[in-house]
């Protein structure tokens, strides 16, 4: 029996067990009060939590989401991609799961230390690659190794799956992968010890008139450095950091530019002892020191701006800007 809810032939076995007195009601009581068992392996213990592992998933689906968008509109076809499950077994059970040939990338997760397998299957690859070269995407009958011109378009197209895996990464943590090399041999691509414990996510992908998986292999030691991150509350939060960022620099440029701010234009100077300013009266002239064929400055707020050339405008006085001053600004600091 599985899980809490019973099927009707479980419940008429049941039922024919207690009438025929092979189980008993107390036994059935007896059975209920005992503590249970949950079988614990030591060679291959859990290193990621059902909160990580949520968090994965939810990582992934995003993945999937972007690879499914970019895919469909690259090859003008069909596209279905989503994550179908989130495991954590041993290197080497993953390993021996995989069909020979297969397409196997060896990437990096820079900064994080270590090697990361994506793991497509030979069905999706070809009909990618039959849909590219203009065919209706059908897989071949046949799983064959990758030829020289079909790994160089692979290598294109999985360059492309990296970016949107680092896209899907970012709220968590900034990546750079890199991507390392091609095996088709599964017993080639030796990245950690068999036993050592890694996380698999699977996605189910449909592409024209082909199916397969998509696994990507991540093992522990790579995700240990950023464990603490890998949890919903964190992820959640990020997400809700980086949206209210956006808004708030969004709400403070429109405040910014309603903002009022002085903006002078300095026809000249000239420098006069407090005695002689005591003495000015009407019809006083001083002599400035610019020029009459001089541009002037523009202050705006208390810094110099612009340098311009008075005129009229209709009826009112005006100046011409010609030109722009950056000095002190940031990118020149």
């Amino acid at each position: 029996m599985s899980g809490d809810v019973l099927s009707q032939s479980e419940i008429d076995e049941l039922l024919s067990a207690l009438s025929t007195g092979v189980v008993t009601a107390e036994d059935m009581k007896i059975e209920q009060s005992q503590r249970k068992v949950k079988v614990y392996d030591f060679k291959r213990p859990d290193k990621f939590s059902k909160d990580q592992i949520r968090t994965l998933y939810m990582l992934h689906e995003n993945f999937a989401r972007l690879l499914n968008t970019y895919l469909a509109a690259h090859l003008r076809s069909f596209v279905n991609i989503n994550v179908a499950s989130v495991d954590q077994l041993t290197y080497e059970e993953f390993i021996r799961s995989l069909p020979n040939p297969s397409v196997i990338n060896i990437f990096q997760m820079r900064p994080l230390k270590g090697n990361v397998l994506l793991e497509i299957n030979p069905n999706i690859v070809f009909a990618i690659i039959d849909r590219l070269f203009g065919g209706p995407g059908a897989p071949p009958a046949k799983p064959r190794p990758l030829t020289d011109i079909e790994e160089v378009i692979v290598k294109r197209l999985l360059a492309k799956a990296l970016e949107n895996f680092q896209d899907a990464w970012k709220q968590v943590i900034s990546l750079d992968p890199h991507m390392e090399a091609i095996e088709t041999n599964p017993q080639f691509t030796q990245i950690v010890p068999p036993n050592d414990m890694v996380v698999i996510i699977t996605l189910q992908a449909k592409i024209g008139q082909a199916e397969g998986l998509l696994n990507i292999c991540i093992p522990y030691l790579v995700l240990e450095p950023i464990m603490s991150k890998l949890s919903t509350t964190f992820w959640v939060a990020s997400s809700m950091a980086k949206r209210s960022t956006d808004e708030n620099v969004s709400a403070l440029q429109r405040k910014l530019e309603k903002t009022l701010i002085p903006m002078v234009v300095e026809l000249g100077r000239i420098k006069i002892s407090v005695h002689e300013m005591l003495g000015l009266a009407p019809g006083d002239v001083l002599q400035l020191e610019t020029r009459a064929d001089e541009a002037l400055k523009i202050f705006v707020g208390s810094g110099e701006k612009f340098r311009c050339l008075p005129g009229i405008a209709g009826k009112k006085m005006a100046v011409q800007v010609t030109q722009i001053l950056t000095k002190g600004e940031d990118g020149d600091e």
